[in-house]
């Protein structure tokens, strides 16, 4: 275990005017806390927190850093407090410490939401101080390193699991590549350790066989660029077994059929030297085309600069080189530690505050973090934030040369949100290349997109199953919610309004504001959607506002008894079960008609639909059932399913109200009695064509040798349309019946 003057010595290698008496405390104050405490290895749990500090000074962190490192697990695992630390080390430590005990304990592959929960606060915590993320990293890699001490196998599986789902994700978008890999090398031995015992065994083999193929190329390559006078560092490599195993999983290829297991860096001191070398090299050896990448110009998200080549060496071998400066090396293998600037005065060590102003990749986090955590669920903010996580890039562009950087797998959708968030909202198609292409189409690098808008689009739940990015999927999921609310709050405030007319009352959100929180809603538009789900019953709010108000009988909302016949004759009313005197009256004249509730079928601003088993048409007179939780369903009023609706609090006056302009569809049922013989079928599709109809469904029974019975649901623009359709059927020769047919 490192003595406490060694930690020391570590930091004052890069500080040399490092806070000692700060990192003595520390180690003094955690050592005391931890106690007699023991780790599943057996070692003293001391040396956790001690082995996590040295992995920081590793990345040449500041002194508050450090000592965060040694006293984060205090709070969560001994009598320490935050009050305590605050007193002893000051707030600024303190907070960092209870940052990270709040999100200790992690338990991500199950998907509970008091795991997602955590997680949440995780990131919240990272996105407000990055050194969170940094010690939270450290302290998972250190955890990793001696996860072999851990008995349970499925508790090393799960911590394994959860370590290739976000944390190692996590380290390579803050771009700590070689922090990433260890992570993913360590968690790939448990996950599947027979796949990573037979990789390293082949590769075991591999460089035996090829020692000297490694050590050739670099004595090539390193004599070349001397020629040319080119100062540069040659270091040779093979792939790591887990990256060989995801190309292998990706391409569905087997090891033998890999070209590129030898990867080479060059690290030169300017970035005209880069593209020098790229000369050289594409002199030396044939490229292989498709394989170049210009990270350079387009640095990734996470700020990593390189150029990749992949060229046919010597042996005639496939060989990947990335290019770069000592600075870009530097970042690919610290990442956002290595954007750390010095302090005012100070040498040695790293301030962290202002990594946000250098570095993309945090900035990145951070809007990301902002924008995932606004009004999703724990489960869904986990699922987005996975899916922002796990993808590497495409780099695409708008008209105007804006560089978009998605994952793989992009679709127009997901470039729309990238853009803006209203954009995405209100795409209604896109031009790839000057081509007008499907939605669904996936992206490639290079490729301008040309995003198609209209002010009338909303998101709908199938861009749920084309979007990648968890960014477009929160957005979606957020659009979709407010929409619904908007539609629920539309129809709660149009019965609310039909309410307060009977009594005589004037609606407005002046009146409405007082009873908020007597039926527990943030706002007016909270407390109309909850009418229109029916969450809250219109009554209750009338009451509630005007509590004198004395009902002389109870409120039927156009529906009542018929009771005589003088009355069961008069105009406007209609009968709904024969002989039964339940009667139900659509209001003829205009001044009636204001009071009931206009629809505009399934495109509206209220939550419409249509009756199962044969639909409503423009024309039909409707009747509409209000469902808790559902909305409106509309019937005609011949339909025999409005018997089941004796509740007549769900009876709702509504008319059409169909949009001239934005003509649409609508649902109907038709029962056709067709002979049997060979293009029955086709001719009566061909008159259903020819009239302008659309066939949705069709169902056939036989009901006897010569004929059989179809159901066809329709969709038709209005009832003359769908009685033309009917009265050309009656006439085929094919056709012995046609009706239509409701329920």
């Amino acid at each position: 275990m490192m003595r406490q003057y060694e930690l020391v010595e570590r930091v004052n290698r890069y500080n040399p005017t490092t806070d000692e008496a700060l990192l003595n405390k520390a180690y003094v104050y955690a050592m005391q806390k931890h106690g007699t405490q023991m780790r599943a290895s057996g070692d003293p749990y001391f040396s956790h927190p001690l082995e996590v500090a040295a992995i920081l000074t590793d990345l040449r962190l500041d002194d508050a850093t450090i000592a965060v490192a040694l006293l984060h697990d205090t709070i969560e695992d001994t009598d320490a407090t935050r009050t305590e630390i605050d007193t002893v080390f000051g707030e600024e430590i303190g907070k960092l410490v209870d940052g990270l005990t709040k999100i200790s304990r992690l338990d991500l592959v199950s998907r509970q939401a008091k795991q997602a929960e955590n997680f949440r606060k995780l990131l919240l915590a990272i996105a407000d101080d990055v050194r969170v993320l940094l010690v939270k990293l450290a302290d998972r890699l250190h955890n990793m390193r001696t996860l072999h001490f851990v008995k349970e196998d499925e508790r090393r599986k799960r911590i394994a699991e959860e370590t290739m789902e976000i944390y190692a994700p996590l380290a390579g978008r803050m771009g700590m590549q070689d922090l990433r890999n260890e992570l993913e090398e360590l968690a790939f031995q448990t996950i599947n350790p027979e796949a990573f015992q037979t990789i390293t065994e082949r590769l075991a083999s591999l460089r035996e066989k090829n020692t000297e193929l490694i050590g050739g190329i670099e004595r090539d390559l390193t004599e070349r660029l001397a020629e040319r006078h080119i100062n540069a560092t040659v270091r040779g490599r093979m792939k790591r077994p887990y990256s060989i195993f995801r190309k292998m999983e990706q391409k569905s290829i087997g090891f033998e059929q890999l070209s590129d297991i030898y990867g080479f860096r060059v690290v030169v001191d300017d970035l005209e030297t880069c593209y020098a070398v790229l000369g050289v090299v594409h002199t030396a050896w044939p490229s292989v085309p498709g394989r170049f990448k210009d990270y350079i110009s387009t640095p990734k998200q996470n700020d990593y600069r390189s150029i990749h080549t992949t060229v046919v060496g010597p042996s005639r071998q496939r060989v990947e080189l990335q290019i770069r400066t000592k600075g870009m090396d530097s970042v690919a293998e610290y990442g956002i530690a290595a954007h750390a600037l010095y302090k005012d005065g100070i040498k040695g060590g790293r301030n962290i505050a202002r990594l946000a102003d250098e570095s993309r990749a945090y900035d990145w986090l951070r809007q990301t973090i902002d924008m995932l955590s606004q009004g999703d669920t724990p489960e869904e903010f986990l699922e987005n934030t996975k899916l922002e996580l796990f993808h590497d890039q495409v780099f695409c562009f708008t008209p105007k040369g804006r560089l978009i950087a998605l994952p793989r797998r992009a679709t127009p959708i997901d470039f729309a949100y990238a853009v803006h968030t209203d954009i995405g909202n209100t795409t209604v198609g896109c031009k790839i290349n000057g081509q007008i292409v499907p939605l669904v189409t996936v992206l490639k690098n290079g490729d301008e997109v040309e995003i198609i808008r209209s002010g009338a689009q909303k998101p709908t739940e199938d861009w749920l199953t084309i979007a990648v990015t968890g960014k477009a999927r929160a957005a979606i999921r957020r659009a979709i919610r407010e929409a619904q609310r908007d539609k629920y709050a539309t129809l709660g405030r149009l019965i609310l309004q039909r309410g307060f007319e009977r009594r005589g009352l004037e609606l407005n959100d002046q009146v409405l504001a007082p009873v908020l929180l007597r039926f527990s809603q943030g706002s007016v538009t909270d407390l109309m959607a909850a009418v229109g789900r029916s969450d809250i019953h219109a009554a209750d709010v009338l009451n509630v506002i005007d509590p004198t108000h004395e009902e002389a009988h109870h409120e039927q909302i156009g529906t009542e008894r018929a009771t005589s016949p003088e009355m069961a004759r008069e105009d406007g009313w209609f009968d709904l079960e024969g002989g039964t005197g339940l009667k139900f009256r659509v209001p003829a004249g205009s001044a009636q008609e204001t009071a009931s509730l206009p629809i505009r079928g399934l495109k509206g601003n209220l939550p419409i639909r249509f009756a199962p088993d044969g639909g409503a048409v423009p024309g039909d007179r409707i009747v509409g059932i209000l469902t808790p939780g559902e909305g409106i369903t509309i019937y005609p009023i011949h339909s025999k399913t409005l018997r089941d609706f004796d509740d007549y609090d769900q009876w709702l006056d509504v008319r059409w109200d169909v949009d001239s302009e934005q003509a649409e569809r609508f649902p109907a049922r038709v029962a056709v009695a067709a002979i049997n013989e060979p293009g029955s079928l086709a001719e009566i599709a061909r008159i259903i064509s020819a009239n302008d109809g659309n066939i949705d469904n069709i169902k056939m029974k036989r009901r006897a040798a010569d004929f059989h019975e179809m159901t066809i649901d329709l969709e038709v623009w209005d009832l003359k349309h769908l009685n033309r359709i009917i009265n050309q059927l009656r006439g085929a020769s094919v056709v012995s019946g046609a009706q239509r047919v409701n329920n």
